[in-house]
């Protein structure tokens, strides 16, 4: 009888586990490994990884505008609604860049017409930023096909300061696949945003602030992430002068922080094409209301440099920002949009990612960028596109990979043709 029963446990495991795999194959929505949030609540138990917990919200209207009318044009949307939405997250999240004068140089400091083994040129270019006596340096690491009709589009990658972009390509990783991105045709991109501002609270003392800040700063004086933002638009700068590279088809890309300066720095700068914003979770594409997994509190205590000082005014008080996060989405439309997720990030809330990108979509369909995507996640590892917004939620953890490169290189083959 035992074995019987034996038997019958070992048959009903296998079609648990058949069906569980069909259920995936089928197509159906993304959710949180029950696994991992009750392993994320045992470690971090102030914080909630329970869907059935999050918190009743209701989202600002991204199309009616501060006196409560409807936006109903894409004129309006273009004249009056964007220009408010930008205000606000410059007033109240990301702060407020100063009008100091400075000087901009570019100096092509090394080219090497045979890198890579002969499929590329490679350019090393010093940004140099001048203000007062005072300087700094943006290096620009940027490999260009031989191979392709010039000039080529770009992808930009805002890189952080522990990872690494070899420009001799001794040391090469996913996270930075200059040779693959080349092999499709795309020249690749990438400076480090502690070039820009360090990553640390300096009080503001050093890098692009220590430059460009004048006297007290006031609450809606610009934080780091908005200096790396505004790292990324000089080197745009310096795209356009290159002929070798199409400055109509653009992307900037970042993961984690620098998904959210990737946002940021796409919300400002019309000129890139492409926005890709890689696991940037709370601050970045995560709906702050939703307070699931990192909050607004939590990152404002750990990271008090990243947000400018009014942002503080809405730790544990998310309901009372003028703004949420698919309103930031919605300042990339018409250009193309890309969010992604990992399965096993639970921290940076894959799920209020996607609804940002979902409820961004009124801007994107108002100005005929996209036809519309499901209110539900797609499945594991299926990317998702309509017109100019795409998503994926991918395996893993919270990390930029090949996979998701490969992703957003298939979505501008779409964009750009």
């Amino acid at each position: 009888m035992k074995n019987k029963y034996s038997l019958l446990a070992y048959f009903s495991n296998i079609f648990l586990f058949l069906s569980l795999n069909m259920s995936a194959q089928t197509g159906e929505s993304w959710q949180a490994p029950r696994e991992t949030v009750e392993k994320l609540s045992k470690s971090g138990s102030e914080f909630n990884y329970y869907e059935e917990k999050v918190p009743a919200y209701t989202l600002p209207d991204v199309l009616a505008n501060s006196s409560g009318q409807k936006i109903t044009t894409s004129k309006e949307w273009t004249k009056i609604r964007r220009q408010e939405v930008l205000e606000l997250f410059g007033e109240n999240v990301f702060g407020r860049v100063p009008s100091t004068s400075y000087t901009k140089t570019f100096a092509v400091v090394n080219e090497d017409k045979n890198a890579m083994g002969g499929s590329a040129t490679l350019k090393q270019v010093d940004i140099t930023i001048q203000s007062e006596g005072k300087s700094l340096v943006i290096h620009l690491i940027l490999f260009i096909p031989n191979n392709a009709l010039k000039p080529v589009p770009a992808f930009l990658l805002i890189n952080l300061g522990s990872r690494t972009i070899d420009p001799t390509r001794k040391e090469k990783n996913e996270w930075w696949p200059a040779e693959e991105i080349v092999a499709r045709g795309y020249a690749a991109a990438a400076f480090s945003n502690s070039d820009v501002d360090p990553d640390n609270f300096d009080d503001f003392k050093n890098g692009i602030h220590g430059l460009l800040d004048r006297g007290v700063r006031p609450p809606n004086a610009w934080g780091t992430i908005s200096a790396w933002a505004w790292g990324a638009s000089r080197c745009m700068d310096y795209l356009e002068t290159d002929k070798d590279i199409n400055k109509k088809k653009v992307a900037v890309v970042g993961h984690s922080r620098g998904g959210k300066t990737a946002l940021w720095a796409g919300a400002q700068d019309l000129r890139f094409s492409i926005v890709i914003s890689n696991e940037s979770g709370c601050g970045g594409a995560a709906l702050a209301r939703r307070r699931y997994g990192e909050t607004v509190a939590r990152i404002n205590t750990a990271f008090p440099h990243w947000f400018c000082s009014n942002y503080k005014k809405y730790s544990d008080n998310e309901n009372a920002m003028p703004v949420d996060m698919h309103m930031l989405l919605a300042l990339i439309a018409p250009r193309a949009l890309y969010v992604d997720c990992a399965d096993e990030d639970l921290w940076g809330d894959p799920k209020g990612s996607y609804l940002s990108l979902y409820n961004a979509l009124p801007v994107f369909q108002l100005l005929k960028a996209s036809s519309g995507i499901p209110v539900t996640m797609p499945p594991l590892n299926k990317q998702v596109i309509s017109g100019k917004v795409a998503f994926h939620i991918r395996d893993g953890a919270h990390n930029l990979l090949l996979k998701d490169w490969n992703w957003f290189m298939d979505f501008a083959d779409q964009v750009w043709k």
